[in-house]
């Protein structure tokens, strides 16, 4: 506010965080001065809504999409999301359910987890889950909390095989600064970020940076890209406003006097903005151009953790879906794992994990089988001599497991016999348990009756359903030589004979 009023500011760049852009988008529309952010990338701090605000950064739902894209091409079904519980990490998740609601993706479970739980309380979570039967987790975390976060999930042995983590930018754009610990603890993680074109103008930066910054810890990251790219786009701006324009109009004060007491009003602001919006160049990120107050989303690159570091092994676009190469044109967008390389999953293994797994203590479905003599092709109960356990196999049980095998998840179940025959039970009486919750489905040759469809429902007949006749048997005489007398009867050809 100092800065504002005594030394005449016409713009201001810089809140890191979107809690801190939104009282600065505040005081840059009274001053009206462009605030300019590379950083706040919370999809809530909107430039339509927002006229001085500015982003030289991806919104973040622009991701969702590219996320959603990696689940469906490896045939997950269910997802869990765990986040940063503040105002960055909660914004992107309705975005991210909804991209997978479109596509028939469950999200099973939502984890919110703030940056000053303790350890015993972001243990306790994940400890909950471990105990469910989904294993495909997205994590939406700064990079500064991520790294605790992923240090205690390798602890309790979840970075392990038949687990799928997947990060957003947040911690994929700033792997490099960290240490050789933090990112030990997410081998076989798969994250995304913003793809950046190799260019020219890039390579001589980097090598201009390295030879002037020794530490090999510092190094350019996409945020880093954007910052350079701001202040060039912001030069760029003011160039464009003629040189007698006075900055500020000293007539003309915003009153509140509940926050804000006076604050000058900028005259070059909104000459600045006007410039900014409409400047276009080729940036260390690539082609800069705002759309709506900010940067478009074009291509994003896939990584995968391995050997502490990240390996690229794809990219998505709006217009292609997967590819193995950002330039590369298709007919139509790909949504197949084989257009990227081969990841190294978590526990050091090629295998895809499945996605799913049986649940802790889960409770298994008590599936009745009718039990009756005869017709054992269709359902056979036997039991262990040795182990006492029921052995059932027939065709009606091999329809049922291979049902269940054609299911994204697993459904634990118990396959419980049910004697069927005089004095002991009938059909009626097992649907009846099935009616009260006693068994929680049943398995065989049940006949479909419209009096049993009232209180159960069946599933389509798995064998062809057709009509017969029952007939008497006459032999067929066509091939006898005495056919032709057939036509006559004996008395007559007799008749006939004697005249």
């Amino acid at each position: 506010l100092e800065l504002i009023d005594k030394e005449e500011v016409d713009a201001i760049i810089g809140p890191q965080t979107s809690k801190q852009a939104r009282f600065v988008i505040d005081v840059g529309k009274k001053a009206q001065v462009p605030v300019i952010s590379y950083s706040a990338t919370s999809p809530s701090l909107s430039p339509t809504q927002n006229h001085f605000f500015v982003r030289i950064a991806l919104d973040d739902s622009t991701q969702a999409k590219a996320i959603t894209a990696i689940v469906q091409a490896y045939g997950w079904h269910e997802v869990i999301l765990i986040y940063e519980d503040t105002e960055y990490g909660s914004d992107l998740i309705p975005y991210l359910a909804h991209e997978f609601q479109q596509v028939d993706i469950r999200v099973s479970s939502r984890f919110s987890i703030s940056p000053n739980d303790s350890k015993f309380r972001i243990l306790k979570k994940l400890n909950k889950v471990m105990a469910m039967q989904t294993r495909v987790i997205v994590v939406h975390m700064s990079s500064s909390f991520g790294s605790k976060f992923f240090f205690l999930a390798k602890d309790v042995a979840m970075i392990s095989e038949g687990y799928v983590w997947i990060i957003t930018d947040g911690l994929s754009s700033l792997l490099d600064p960290m240490g050789v610990k933090d990112i030990g603890s997410m081998q076989g993680v798969l994250g995304i970020r913003p793809y950046i074109p190799q260019s020219k103008g890039l390579k001589n930066f980097k090598r201009k940076w390295k030879s002037r910054i020794h530490s090999s810890s510092t190094k350019l990251n996409i945020f880093g890209y954007w910052a350079y790219d701001t202040i060039w786009a912001l030069a760029k701006a003011v160039e464009m406003i003629p040189q007698e324009s006075s900055s500020v109009n000293g007539e003309n004060h915003h009153r509140n006097t509940s926050q804000f007491p006076v604050i000058k009003v900028s005259k070059r602001g909104k000459m600045i903005l006007n410039g900014l919006l409409k400047t276009k160049f080729k940036g260390l990120s690539g082609d800069f151009s705002l759309v709506g107050g900010q940067l478009q989303a074009s291509t994003f690159e896939i990584i995968n953790v391995i050997d502490n570091e990240e390996k690229v092994i794809g990219y998505w676009t709006l217009e292609n879906g997967l590819t193995r190469k950002p330039d590369k044109a298709k007919n139509g967008k790909s949504m197949s794992k084989y257009e990227l390389k081969p990841p190294i999953w978590p526990g050091n293994t090629k295998d895809i994990p499945r996605g799913w797994t049986t649940p802790i203590g889960g409770k298994k479905l008590k599936i009745a089988v009718p039990h009756k003599p005869g017709f054992e092709a269709y359902l056979k109960v036997a039991r262990d001599p040795y182990t006492k356990e029921f052995i059932i196999t027939g065709f009606s049980h091999d329809v049922f497991e291979e049902a269940l095998a054609l299911l994204p998840f697993p459904v634990p179940h118990k396959l419980i016999p049910f004697s069927i025959g005089p004095n002991v039970g009938t059909y009626d009486e097992l649907l009846s348990y099935v009616k009260n919750q006693t068994y929680d489905a049943a398995v065989g040759d049940i006949t479909i009756l419209a009096n049993r469809s009232q209180y159960v429902d069946f599933t389509l007949p798995y064998l062809q359903s057709d009509v017969s006749m029952v007939v008497k048997i006459k032999d067929d005489e066509s091939n006898n030589m005495w056919i032709f007398l057939k036509p006559l009867s004996w008395d007559l050809w007799l008749t006939t004979g004697v005249a």
